[in-house]
């Protein structure tokens, strides 16, 4: 087990780190415009986050005890092809649900 003190120096870690990100952007230079090149790279923040949540899901699932499962590397390999022929989403993530549901069936 980890000690009380120790995590609630983690935690309050954790919260000045995610303050001062969020007071950078917003504080120090919120009311200035940012260069063409940082604009064009933020755009990508947002598209970027769900594979960073979703991949560990996909490699190391908790279902198989961290175990790499075909099923789902399938069902991501399916959604990814969905999404890059279709550039639709959810087309995309209906066709992986699919492949999952139906993988595990049979």
């Amino acid at each position: 087990m980890i000690d009380h003190a120790q995590i609630w120096i983690i935690i309050a870690g954790l919260g000045i780190g995610s303050f001062a990100l969020r007071f950078v952007f917003l504080g120090l230079i919120g009311d200035r415009a940012l260069p063409p090149a940082v604009m064009r790279h933020l755009r990508y923040t947002a598209v970027s986050v769900l594979p960073a949540l979703v991949m560990p899901l996909v490699v190391w699932p908790v279902a198989t005890d961290g175990e790499t499962d075909p099923l789902r590397l399938a069902a991501a390999a399916v959604t990814l092809a969905i999404a890059t022929l279709l550039r639709n989403v959810l087309a995309a993530m209906l066709a992986g649900a699919a492949v999952l549901i139906l993988g595990a069936w049979l």
